[in-house]
């Protein structure tokens, strides 16, 4: 998988998890962007991103993302 393919699948989760169709995503987009994005949505966007992409991400990876560029590394790792 690409980045760009995880891009685009991301895009489709964040907006569904947010309901928000404006939502486009970027390395450097935090929960600070998304106004929803609070601690309990942060646990519904990592299980949505699990269901997508069909695997789980360890706790320590979940606790220690900054931001959605660290997110997608994360998927590319563990899709590999």
């Amino acid at each position: 998988m690409t980045r760009e393919e995880a891009y685009k699948r991301l895009n489709m989760v964040f907006r569904d998890v947010f309901d928000d169709e404006s939502i486009e995503l970027n390395d450097e987009t935090t929960a600070e962007d998304i106004d929803e994005w609070d601690s309990f949505e942060h646990i519904n966007l990592v299980v949505a991103v699990e269901d997508e992409f069909s695997f789980k991400i360890p706790m320590g990876k979940v606790i220690t993302m900054k931001n959605v560029g660290e997110m997608v590394d994360i998927i590319l790792e563990m899709g590999n």
